[in-house]
This record gives structure tokens, sequence and C-alpha cells, in this order.
């Protein structure tokens, strides 16, 4: 069965969101396709900003894709 797993990162520090989103890689097994951070955009662009950064280049991870909103980013680890 495919899935998705959904993190909200509202109100974590980068260094928070990061540990979040390793875990979250980490524990990724082949059933998922896609993480999707769900971080806002009302406070502002950090937490999009290090996630476009910094994932973009991991090694889980085959594309960066926004979401269906402006707060959210997937990380796509597979096509499904």
């Amino acid at each position: 069965m495919d899935a998705v797993i959904q993190i909200d990162l509202h109100g974590m520090s980068l260094d928070e969101a990061r540990d979040a989103l390793d875990e979250a890689l980490r524990h990724a097994d082949m059933s998922v396709y896609r993480i999707r951070a769900i971080h806002g955009f009302n406070s502002g662009t950090a937490l999009r900003d290090m996630i476009r950064r910094e994932y973009r280049w991991h090694m889980k991870v085959m594309r960066i894709s926004r979401g269906q909103t402006d707060g959210q980013t997937d990380l796509v680890l597979r096509e499904y």
C-alpha cells in the first residue's frame, strides 16, 4: 500500500524540524513515496527554505515538490 507521511512542523525550530524530517526519512520503507512537510508560511519562510535547501540532495529524496498549498513542501522519494 502506497503511503504519504505527513509531518506538522509548525512551531518547531530549524533543528527540531530537521530532526523530525531525518527521523521520517530513516523510517520510510518502500511503501512510502512521499513525505509531506507542513511548515506554514504566515510566520516566515525559514522552515520552507531549510527543507528545500538541505533535502534537495538527500540520498533518499528523488526531488522536492511544492505541496498543495504554500505551507507545504513534499519530499518525493519515488514515483507512484
